[in-house]
C-alpha cells in the first residue's frame, strides 16, 4: 500500500467507502461550478457563484471545515461553497484527483493537497500559480511555505502544519531521552518495571508514506539535495534504528512491520506504550476530557545520534484548480480559510495545528494550552523532498524500508540498492524541470 498520511486517523475506512468516493469525484467532474468545461473566462470574485472544495476529513475534522464553509459563506453571501469529500485514505484521494485533472474538469476549484503533491501537480499544470494573487507566504512556517512553491511559482498554500513526535508518558519517563540509546533504556526500563505495557516503542512500520516519514522522524537524511546519495551514515543508522528497536532491543513488536498511524494511535491510547511515533492530533486526544492520559502526555522530536533532531513535516496544503473559471472566488476561500480566527478555531476544534505563525498566541493557549508544547517538534521539522517525482521515490523508500524491518535486507544492503534508483529518478526530474 502506498498511502501518504496527512497525519491524522485517515487510513482506516473500508475499501469500498474509497472505491464509492471515487465514483463520487468522477459524478462531480461531470458538473461545473460555473463558466462550463474549456472554459477560459474567470469570474469575478464579487459575482454570485458556486465553488467547489475537494477535501478530506472526517469527524472533527470534517465538522470544522463545514462550520468553516458556514462562516464564510456568511461573509461572502455570494459565494456558495460545496465539499466535495475525497476518500479518507490519502493514496485514493490522491487518485481521484488525479483522475479528475486528467478529465480536464473546471471543478474542483479548491484542492486539499498533501504537502508532497503541490511540485507533481505544478509540472503537469494541473494548478494555478497564485503568484497573481500576491500571497503572503512569509506568514507560514517556512519548511511547509516552501511545500507549494515550484520554479518560481506558488501553488500551494499552507492550511495546517504536522510534524512527527515522539509521545512520551510523563508519569512513567521522568525526562525526555536526549539519545536513542536513552530512549532505548527507558522504555526496556517501563516495559520491566510495568507489566501492562506490550510494548516500549510504538512507529508505523507498514510498506506506506508512514514509514518513511518514520525514517526521517528516526533521522534520515533524504531532503532534495541528499537524494543524490542516501546511502549515508546517517541514513544507515536511521534504518539500523527501526530494525533493532524490533529485532535487537525488543522495545517494538514484529507487528509493527504491518502499522499505520491508527494502530500506533491505539497503542498510545489503551495505554500499552511508554514511547509512541505519531502526530499532533494525538496530543488533543490525550489531553481530552475522560482520558485517562490527561496530565500524562509529553511530546519531543526524537533525539536523533548527531544531535540535531528533526521532525518529518506532514500537513496540508491549499491549491486552486487551474482549469477552474473561478480562481478569485477559490483564492477568497483560501485567505478565509488561513485567517487566524479560521486556524485558531479549527486548531480547537479538530486539532490540526495553525500553519499561520501568527496563530500561535494567546488566544489559542487559553483554549489549547497543550499547543505551547507542540512548539519543539515544529521548530524541528524537517519537509519531504519537494519534487515532482516524490511519489516514485517515495515507493522505492517504502520497498526498502519494509526489506529492512521484516529482516530480508542490512540496512546498509538495501541502502546501496536503492540508493542508485533514486538518484536517478531525482536527477532525471530535475534535468527536465
Amino acid at each position: 500500500m502506498n498511502l501518504w498520511p496527512k497525519h491524522r486517523p485517515r487510513t482506516t475506512l473500508a475499501a469500498v467507502a474509497a472505491g464509492t468516493a471515487v465514483l463520487a469525484l468522477a459524478a462531480a467532474g461531470c458538473g461545473s461550478s460555473g463558466g462550463g468545461s474549456g472554459s477560459s473566462s474567470q469570474v469575478a470574485a464579487g459575482a454570485k457563484q458556486t465553488i467547489v472544495f475537494a477535501t478530506q476529513g472526517l469527524g472533527s475534522e470534517g465538522q470544522a471545515t463545514t462550520a468553516a464553509i458556514k462562516a464564510f459563506e456568511k461573509l461572502h453571501s455570494n459565494i456558495t461553497v460545496q465539499i466535495l469529500s475525497l476518500s479518507p485514505t490519502s493514496d485514493v484521494a490522491l487518485q481521484q484527483l488525479e483522475q479528475h485533472f486528467i478529465s480536464g474538469s473546471t471543478t474542483p476549484d479548491v484542492i486539499t493537497t498533501d504537502v508532497t503533491w503541490p511540485a507533481t501537480f505544478a509540472r503537469s499544470g494541473w494548478i494555478a500559480n497564485l503568484n497573481s494573487f500576491h500571497p503572503a507566504t512569509s506568514s507560514f512556517f517556512p519548511a511547509q511555505a516552501a511545500t507549494g512553491e515550484y520554479n518560481g511559482g506558488v501553488y500551494g498554500i499552507p492550511w495546517f502544519i504536522n510534524a512527527e513526535g515522539v509521545y512520551y508518558r510523563t508519569d512513567l519517563i521522568k525526562t525526555p531521552p536526549t539519545t536513542p540509546s536513552q530512549l532505548v533504556s527507558d522504555a526496556q526500563a517501563a516495559m520491566k518495571s510495568n507489566p501492562s505495557l506490550k510494548e516500549g516503542l510504538a512507529f508505523e512500520g507498514a510498506e506506506y508514506e508512514g514509514a518513511v516519514t518514520a525514517f526521517q522522524s528516526f533521522g534520515g537524511q533524504i531532503s532534495a539535495s541528499q537524494l543524490s546519495n542516501i546511502n549515508t551514515p546517517a541514513n544507515v543508522a536511521a534504518l539500523t534504528f527501526m530494525s533493532d528497536a524490533i529485532h535487537k532491543y525488543k522495545i517494538s513488536p514484529l507487528a509493527v512491520t504491518g502499522w499505520e498511524e491508527s494502530n500506533v494511535q491505539a497503542a498510545w491510547q489503551s495505554g500499552q506504550t511508554p514511547f509512541a511515533l505519531n502526530w499532533p492530533y494525538i496530543f488533543q486526544l490525550s489531553e481530552a476530557k475522560g482520558s485517562n492520559l490527561a496530565g500524562k502526555t509529553g511530546w519531543f522530536p526524537f533525539p536523533n545520534a548527531n544531535g540535531n533532531p528533526q521532525a518529518s513535516l506532514g500537513g496540508d496544503d491549499l491549491a486552486v484548480n487551474a482549469k477552474s473559471t473561478h480562481q478569485a472566488a477559490a483564492y477568497e476561500l483560501i485567505q478565509y480559510l488561513t485567517g487566524d480566527s479560521a486556524q485558531i478555531t479549527r486548531a480547537i476544534n479538530a486539532g490540526d495545528p495553525p500553519a499561520v505563525k501568527s496563530a500561535y498566541n494567546s488566544q489559542l493557549y487559553a483554549a489549547a494550552p497543550y499547543y505551547k508544547d507542540e512548539q519543539a517538534v515544529y521548530a524541528a521539522a524537517t519537509a519531504r523532498p519537494v519534487t515532482p517525482v516524490y511519489p516514485s521515490i517515495s515507493s522505492q523508500l517504502q520497498t526498502m524500508i519494509s526489506s529492512v524491518l521484516t529482516g530480508q535486507s542490512t540496512a546498509s544492503a538495501a541502502l546501496s540498492t536503492t540508493g542508485p534508483t533514486v538518484a536517478q529518478l531525482y536527477q532525471t526530474a530535475a534535468s527536465s524541470s
